[in-house]
């Protein structure tokens, strides 16, 4: 049963979050074809679009967390309240957000320089501005799906991911390029399409969390009423998330800096990594947010024994599924490089290295896991602490040390971030293992 239960929130998590990931790299695909300027201006616009979301993770996290104890303790009442608000919240900081992105967008692409820097700030402003007008529909609908993603009904934010992503799949080339009688509207029109199609699945998602199908439900009582209190409580429980998501981010832009200063083949073979990581991170997360909700929803239930069961049953599915990702990347090495490159230089460092990158991947995955696990306990700052001390040491600290004096090249940031991965889940094992968190959750 609870195999089935994991299975069934984590794969649609995964699906959901990976589909994301590759209409990003299919919208830059596009954008490419248009100018190196043109890709420059979108790629730093999606940036500043994914701080701001960094920034709503905070309460989508902490709504998560609460919910999934009322649920587990069947105080479906309390879970609508702090659903309302954090829409609430939500809302208000979408409004403040969107406007930000189109009056101060020509502010924010100053930032550009480098040769060329003017036509990028051209696309960079235009896609920004353009999707500012859409921006309240699509940041009240990444705090709603996050917050039923995280609360265990996976299958419905899969589908209104999917859906979006379908739609801005199939309008992007024809308001980029002008296709089939269609304006021809370039950066713009990628904002365009993304836009129209985020605001199609905001309206599916109110349709779902206003009709009683997903486990919370939109109230407009609770919508329309603040209560400082419940404020106070999603701020506490999401902001160690989010400044543990955006150390990491930040941790791994360094490291991306070190590599480029090391050597063009060095950067553009750690870029391939990231990217094949990037795509594999949103299955750990499938994992790691399933484990949560169903930790959380467990111990809302006071049932221990049953929390542990769930999160022995949650790694036990990660490792094999890493353990046969981990065959397959070393297996067809020079295939995956080929996918992304066919540079001589690139693809020879890759097949080399792709086996310690594989290998990262073990305690990566399994600490994910046991990370949500952790988040559903409710140890939140420990995960915070943590991931701030060994992203300054290892992954800024060591890494420089094994780039610019030991000189081992790509080598030494995957070794090395196989070995932050590894102590980081020792430690995450040997919190969980402790124990406190089984008498408070039967006190």
């Amino acid at each position: 049963m609870l195999l089935k239960k994991f299975f069934k929130t984590s794969l649609a998590a995964a699906i959901d979050l990976a589909s994301q990931t590759i209409m990003w790299t299919i919208e830059a695909i596009y954008i490419g074809k248009l100018s190196a300027a043109a890709l420059a201006g979108h790629a730093m616009a999606l940036q500043i679009v994914l701080v701001f979301f960094a920034i709503l993770l905070t309460f989508v996290m902490g709504a998560g967390l609460i919910i999934n104890r009322h649920i587990g303790a069947r105080e479906s009442l309390l879970a609508d309240h702090i659903f309302g608000q954090a829409m609430m919240m939500g809302i208000l900081m979408a409004l403040a957000f969107a406007t930000i992105w189109h009056s101060g967008a020509v502010h924010l692409f100053g930032l550009i320089n480098e040769n060329g820097g003017s036509q990028a700030q051209i696309a960079g402003v235009s896609y920004l501005r353009t999707i500012a007008y859409f921006g309240p529909c699509i940041m009240i609908n990444f705090v709603a799906t996050g917050i039923i993603r995280a609360t265990g009904d996976t299958r419905y934010s899969m589908l209104v991911n999917l859906t979006v992503n379908g739609i801005n799949f199939v309008l992007a080339p024809l308001l980029i390029f002008g296709l089939f009688g269609a304006p021809r509207l370039e950066v713009r029109g990628a904002a365009i399409a993304a836009g129209t199609a985020h605001t199609i699945g905001f309206l599916i998602t109110f349709y779902l969390v206003r009709s009683h199908k997903t486990q919370v439900h939109l109230s407009f009582k609770e919508l329309t009423t603040p209560n400082l209190r419940s404020f106070k409580e999603l701020f506490k429980m999401g902001l160690p998330t989010t400044v543990e998501q955006l150390t990491w981010a930040l941790g791994q832009l360094v490291v991306m800096s070190f590599a480029g200063a090391v050597s063009v083949v060095v950067l553009s073979t750690h870029s391939i990594f990231m990217r094949l990581q990037s795509v594999l991170s949103m299955i750990y997360m499938g994992f790691s947010l399933a484990a949560m909700s169903q930790m959380g929803q467990h111990l809302g239930a006071n049932d221990s024994e049953l929390a542990e069961t769930g999160a022995r049953t949650a790694h036990r599915v990660m490792g094999i599924f890493i353990g046969v990702a981990v065959l397959f990347m070393i297996i067809f090495a020079k295939t995956l490089i080929h996918i992304f490159t066919i540079d001589p230089a690139t693809v020879a460092l890759g097949q080399k290295a792709i086996f310690i990158f594989a290998l990262a991947q073990i305690p990566k995955a399994l600490n994910n896991v046991l990370s949500g696990n952790l988040r559903g306990i409710g140890m939140l700052k420990w995960l915070m602490f943590t991931t701030i001390a060994f992203v300054i040491v290892f992954e800024i600290g060591f890494n420089y040390i094994s780039l610019f004096i030991l000189g081992w090249s790509l080598y030494g940031i995957w070794g090395i971030q196989a070995c932050d991965e590894t102590i980081r889940l020792v430690l995450n094992y040997a919190r969980f293992k402790n124990g406190a968190w089984r008498t408070r959750a039967n006190s």
